[in-house]
């Protein structure tokens, strides 16, 4: 007898606890995947669903497989275990594979709820810059609009001549929740992601009363990708190799531990004043290595292409235009 993957999910989660006596549920459910968005060429443009057989693999096109699925991210995280279910029976059937060459991956969330970022959460960027280590979380947000894909370009902006790199670690909230506790908070979480938190230093540190919402919210300045990897396909997100690279010249390389605010206390800060839901981004900071700090300060020019890294999460790469 097959049993569904909410009972498989629910067996191994109480296996686990008897081994470890650990309390946390890990992830929205305990199935390791790649979740992608993406077209296929010639198909007018339309956003799938897909799973990812492995990384830099052929896709499993969700909605071919099973057609009463959504076409969107967001809409299958918003199913809950019934949409993990299915895209982990649709990787587990070898079913409805598009070949790579055949599609362009999307940012694995598009117009989420909410893009929220932290600022100053890397001990080695905060000693960079001879900044204190901030005491708690420094909140702020881009626009959703901002979000492009893992291969799309940076649109340089008339307005700006200053627009800098920051390789982050971003995370996707997978089901609705308000005030939850640290102790539960990766269950709400249904996986990560890399992201570049493009910036216009000149819009974040010298204008607008120097609020920052303006200098990172332009359009294109949030390349997102290239696949949602469910939290219980990564070992340990807070101890990940994370590097940026320009022009191939690497000019970001830390890890993850140097966060101080891990993913459980950022999910709990943040839900005491917002209710989140499905799709909901975090950013979570940036480590040393930044162009505006560089002596002299270096900044993106046209031409430029920035790549992201993440261990076990993969890389995107933009060119700047």
């Amino acid at each position: 007898m097959r049993l569904p993957l909410r009972s498989f999910c629910n067996l191994r989660s109480l296996f686990s606890h008897q081994l470890t006596g650990n309390h946390q549920r890990r992830g929205v459910c305990s199935a390791a995947m790649r979740l992608v968005q993406f077209h296929r060429h010639g198909d007018g443009g339309g956003i799938r669903v897909g799973v990812e057989k492995g990384e830099g693999l052929g896709v499993v096109d969700l909605k071919a497989f099973d057609p009463s699925m959504p076409s969107t991210m967001r809409e299958l995280l918003e199913l809950g275990d019934k949409g993990l279910e299915c895209a982990q029976r649709a990787l587990s059937s070898g079913q409805c594979v598009l070949e790579r060459s055949d599609i362009r991956l999307l940012s694995p969330v598009l117009a989420p709820e909410k893009v929220v970022c932290v600022g100053m959460n890397y001990r080695d960027h905060c000693l960079e810059q001879n900044a204190p280590i901030p005491k708690e979380p420094i909140i702020f947000s881009k626009f959703p609009s901002a979000i492009t894909g893992p291969y799309d370009d940076i649109i340089l902006p008339a307005d700006s001549q200053e627009v800098d790199w920051e390789v982050e670690l971003a995370f996707v909230i997978g089901r609705r929740g308000k005030h939850i506790k640290e102790e539960d908070a990766l269950s709400y979480v249904a996986g990560f992601t890399v992201a570049n938190d493009v910036s216009a230093r000149d819009w974040q540190m010298k204008r607008n009363g120097k609020q920052w919402l303006l200098g990172k919210t332009f359009d294109s300045f949030c390349p997102l990708g290239p696949a949602l990897v469910t939290t219980d396909a990564v070992r340990d997100p807070h101890n990940l190799g994370i590097h940026c690279l320009v022009n191939g010249d690497t000019v970001q390389s830390s890890n993850t531990d140097q966060m101080i605010f891990k993913t459980e206390m950022l999910v709990a800060w943040v839900s005491k004043f917002v209710t989140l839901t499905p799709g909901d981004v975090f950013l979570t900071g940036t480590p040393p290595g930044v162009g505006v700090f560089k002596k002299p300060p270096v900044f993106l020019k046209k031409g430029d292409v920035v790549e992201c890294q993440i261990d076990q999460l993969g890389s995107i790469i933009n060119k700047v235009v």
